[in-house]
């Protein structure tokens, strides 16, 4: 292939033929830039806990499907439960920021907390499901909730 249409293939490919795409690709990717920002950065801790996030809505609709007891507002108000633990991961980004530490003390004992309680979460969905798991996550899974809690 031509140099010359290599490059508008490669253009095209990267932002989209139609505007209505390059507009929406740039809306999400700036959305995700500021909400990264404000959770304090994409790394491993806040990885685990929307992938927690995320697992834990799935298999809680498949074990609602399942027991058929699906209800639209309960999936909605669990929806805003995440959002606002989203919110409060920010929040510990503030205050970590705050009281001006180099390490962030109040984000990680948050995710901690909300990674361990997520994780159980999945665990019961995974049980209502019939998914057995080893032992050694639900205790790696519990041990996450106790730091959170100060235990």
């Amino acid at each position: 292939m031509e140099a010359s249409k290599l490059v508008p293939l490669l253009v095209s490919a990267a932002i989209g033929d139609k505007r209505t795409e390059t507009l929406i690709g740039s809306a999400v990717s700036l959305i995700g830039i500021i909400a990264t920002q404000f959770l304090g950065g994409w790394d491993i801790a806040l990885k685990v806990m929307v992938y927690l996030m995320v697992a834990d809505y799935i298999s809680g609709l498949l074990g609602a499907i399942k027991t058929k007891t699906v209800n639209s507002e309960i999936m909605f108000w669990g929806g805003i439960r995440k959002a606002i633990v989203l919110g409060v991961i920010a929040l510990s980004v503030l205050l970590d920021e705050f009281v001006g530490g180099q390490a962030p003390v109040f984000r990680t004992l948050v995710l901690y907390f909300y990674a361990g309680r997520e994780g159980l979460s999945v665990v019961e969905n995974l049980g209502v499901l019939g998914v057995p798991l080893p032992r050694i996550i639900t205790q790696f899974l519990e041990q996450l909730k106790d730091k959170g809690e100060g235990k």
